[in-house]
């Protein structure tokens, strides 16, 4: 069940994402041809680009935690035995989990402190901006917990032990050495 409204979630994250990226484009674009064409510009452009920015990046890391596609080295865990692999991967989560809890609390924190300060130009509270570190901090610990909730109950596949995927791209043909 968590696992569906993970996904769920997480193809309207996608949306988002695609959506800030469009105002980002049209903001921007916009501003250089304003200022270029007619000597004029939109103040709130820089700003608002910069918000969203931040956001789709905080955003796009939950998309990108759900579907494994963070940067990692399986050297070691895929000589595992699939015994050791599932030891590693709830270390490897309770971990990350302490690391989301860190996190959660600086933002937190960060909010509280900007929370009477305004940003110059939209005018809204700075604690807003950094929200997005514990939005990041909860969407990213309940996708944790949901993997190690399915490996404890034997719903998590063997082929998702290792939290590292094979690149998308092909592999470069490199010569061989001439001898």
């Amino acid at each position: 069940m968590l696992t569906k409204l993970i996904s769920a979630y997480c193809r309207m994250l996608e949306v988002v994402i695609a959506a800030c990226l469009a105002v980002m484009v049209v903001l921007v674009f916009g501003n250089v041809v304003l200022r270029y064409a007619f000597n004029s510009g939109l103040t709130v452009s820089e700003e608002l680009s910069r918000w969203l920015f931040v956001w789709m990046t905080f955003l796009g890391a939950i998309v990108a935690m759900k579907d494994g596609a963070h940067l990692g080295s399986d050297t070691l865990v895929s000589k595992l035995s699939v015994r050791g692999q599932k030891a590693f991967l709830v270390i490897g989560h309770v971990l990350m989990l302490f690391i989301c809890w860190l996190l959660f609390v600086g933002s937190l924190n960060q909010a509280l402190i900007n929370w009477e300060s305004n940003s110059p130009v939209m005018e809204l509270s700075m604690g807003l901006f950094y929200g997005c570190g514990m939005v990041l901090a909860v969407s990213g610990a309940l996708i944790l917990i949901d993997r190690l909730l399915r490996l404890m109950t034997g719903k998590l596949e063997n082929n998702e032990l290792i939290g590292v995927r094979e690149s998308e791209e092909e592999p470069i043909d490199v010569p061989a050495p001439l001898k």
